[in-house]
């Protein structure tokens, strides 16, 4: 009976933090990909050669999560079920443990951007839901189907087609809900300052750095600032650099100013520099600035911040820019 009651608290509770892991990320796979390219670099696990794999296996994480997290909450293939959550959790274990003992990566992602917590406190969760699988493991035969099991056959495969199709729309546009410290609504100066409580501000590394210093805080102060970001060229959409270039075009018209940022080589050579402007029609003020913050700020490459007086009001990827309003 003990054991029954046990089953049943842990199928809700793993099953529900499941789904909250997978959802927060499900909206932003772009971000569980990064994460991923993190653990796969030669500075932490160096197997560089799935880096190409990494949103693959991105997608199939989040997906995973949630639809498992769904299987375990309706009882459908509760054995396949509970021994794929324990496999999950025991490669999480293992991640956030090599973090922890080496302090490689120290924000293992596992909640996305949606909640921030360090790689030993993300160990200890994963050690507390090895323990709960393990009562998992040992109740299954109490595991039923909830309310029949065409219900919940139904119920996975819905969530399956959903979670894919929510997947397939982020990437081809911006997250759903940006958990990010560059929402839009966020003052860009508020997010840099620090608190003097040892805490790294949620906005920092980020600056349009130029031949004349850094532009940053002249941009601030801008009723009508337009960012076009580019993170690396060779990964840049072509069609995309098209299409801000026109976006950029109307936006200089109604007295915007455009700022180009990006944290390529290519800023750096001013004969590289020249024919990129030239060929996409970029007129404007280049500026570098670190990968990481670009690409923390919007997950496009190219894509389009609109920004009032240090005040994010708009993000798009290149993809929308029928959308841009200014």
């Amino acid at each position: 009976m003990l054991l029954k009651i046990l089953t049943h608290i842990s199928r809700v509770f793993v099953g529900l933090l499941f789904i909250y892991s997978g959802f927060v990320k499900l909206v932003d796979p772009m971000g569980t990909m990064f994460k991923l390219e993190e653990y796969f670099s030669e500075a932490v696990l160096d197997l560089e050669f799935l880096t190409p794999m990494a949103l693959v296996f991105a997608i199939l994480l989040v997906v995973s999560e949630t639809v498992l997290g769904i299987m375990l909450l309706v009882g459908y293939k509760p054995k396949f079920t509970v021994w794929s959550l324990f496999a999950i959790t025991l490669i999480f274990l293992f991640l956030t443990w090599y973090s922890y003992t080496y302090n490689k990566v120290t924000d293992c992602g596992c909640f996305g951007d949606a909640i921030k917590i360090t790689p030993e406190q993300t160990f200890y969760k994963n050690v507390i839901f090895i323990g709960l699988i393990g009562i998992l493991i040992a109740g299954l035969k109490y595991i039923k189907a909830i309310p029949s099991l065409k219900i919940a056959s139904i119920t996975t495969y819905a969530s399956i087609a959903i979670s894919l199709l929510i997947t397939f729309y982020v990437l081809n546009h911006l997250p759903i809900i940006d958990f990010r410290a560059y929402s839009v609504g966020t003052n860009i100066a508020e997010g840099m300052k620090y608190k003097g409580d040892g805490e790294v501000p949620p906005i920092h590394d980020f600056e349009i750095s130029t031949d004349d210093g850094d532009l940053l805080e002249e941009m601030l102060v801008k009723d009508k600032a337009m960012l076009l970001l580019v993170n690396t060229v060779d990964k840049a959409d072509e069609e995309g650099l098209h299409e801000v270039s026109k976006v950029a075009a109307a936006a200089k018209s109604k007295g915007y100013e455009i700022y180009v940022l990006s944290s390529d080589g290519m800023m750096y050579d001013e004969e590289e520099l020249g024919k990129f402007k030239q060929k996409y029609n970029l007129p404007y003020i280049f500026g570098t600035c670190d990968g990481t913050a670009i690409k923390t700020a919007i997950r496009a490459n190219p894509g389009i911040i609109t920004v009032n007086k240090g005040t994010i009001v708009g993000k798009w990827n290149w993809t929308d820019t029928d959308d841009v309003k200014l």
